[in-house]
């Protein structure tokens, strides 16, 4: 599958928007029929970290956050973007890769037992016949086959609703007003740069939160290649920053990117030339050929909640 990356013309309106416009009429409708039809209840209690908009606003993170903090027997439901299998299947850190079961699938594996299935339903059997009391889904907002107890809209506060239009127009996966409308609050992520708050109705709670780094070994001053190929990659550009190194070089690669080992030569033969550390994303870190794995180092982010205590609630 080649790499997709999001058109530029989506973060802002302009005559490419405005002449595909009216085909977004077709993804609303598409979209509002599917959720016609009727979910199952899985037997557990069943929470939804989706957004509005296609890629990068930071729900799996927010997914790790809650398995992190939630009770029980926890289990993490993914539809396995970009996986070859189809599942259900429990995710095998010591068989399974990214190629099998998508990049966002080996992430939540190393936080709690995770289901990779194209079937949401099929998953959450599944979940349940290995005894899970919870399942968070990483996605599925837009997926009725589950009943679902609580679901948030996760929104990246830097992009937002991108230009509003639906695709392909722009970035709405569906009209912002008819997301909320199946969500019990919104998780904000860094500063409402866009005001996409105002798009939100206001009986809808709204928590909020940074993106914090954290990395395990000190950059402070230290040249570094940054690379990531996630939604948006200036936000890890930007966490990496906040450790204090020199960016001597960047590379964005699309959504999802799967590392060759073309890709691992250049950067390895640049980190040489520069005399400079290899630092990218986790997600992007499992899908790297191990020879560049040894030589990168990840640069996580972790979720710093302005009320923690109103998360706890609503979890509850």
């Amino acid at each position: 599958m080649r790499d997709v990356k999001m058109p530029l013309f989506w973060a802002r309106r302009g005559v490419a928007a405005r002449l595909l416009a009216p085909l977004g009429m077709v993804t609303a409708a598409l979209t509002a029929r599917r959720l016609r039809r009727p979910g199952v209840a899985p037997g557990m209690r069943v929470v939804c970290v989706g957004n509005a908009t296609v890629g990068g606003a930071g729900k799996t993170i927010v997914a790790l956050d809650l398995l992190a903090r939630l009770p029980g027997r926890k289990f993490a439901l993914t539809r396995g973007y970009r996986g070859r299998l189809r599942g259900p299947v429990l995710v095998d850190l010591d068989r399974h890769n990214a190629a099998d079961v998508g990049d966002e699938a080996l992430l939540l594996a190393r936080a709690a037992p995770t289901i990779m299935s194209r079937d949401r339903a099929a998953g959450a059997r599944m979940a349940l016949a290995e005894g899970a009391s919870v399942l968070v889904m990483d996605d599925g907002l837009q997926n009725p086959d589950l009943v679902k107890n609580l679901s948030l809209l996760v929104i990246d506060g830097g992009f937002g609703f991108g230009n509003g239009h639906l695709i392909p127009a722009g970035p709405l996966r569906e009209p912002v007003a008819m997301a909320a409308a199946r969500c019990q609050a919104a998780v904000l992520i860094g500063p409402d740069d866009t005001g996409a708050l105002f798009e939100l109705p206001d009986r809808l709670p709204v928590l909020r939160a940074d993106l914090v780094p954290d990395c395990a070994l000190a950059l402070e001053r230290r040249a570094v290649i940054a690379f990531a190929g996630i939604g948006r990659p200036e936000k890890f550009f930007r966490s990496v920053l906040a450790l204090g190194p020199r960016i001597v070089a960047r590379h964005e690669f699309a959504d999802h990117h799967v590392y060759s080992n073309r890709d691992a030569e250049a950067l390895l033969d640049e980190a040489r030339r520069l005399d400079a550390m290899l630092v990218t994303t986790a997600k992007d870190f499992v899908k790297l050929p191990d020879r560049l794995k040894a030589q990168c180092q990840v640069v996580g982010v972790r979720l710093d909640w302005e009320d923690e205590a109103a998360l706890d609630r609503l979890l509850s």
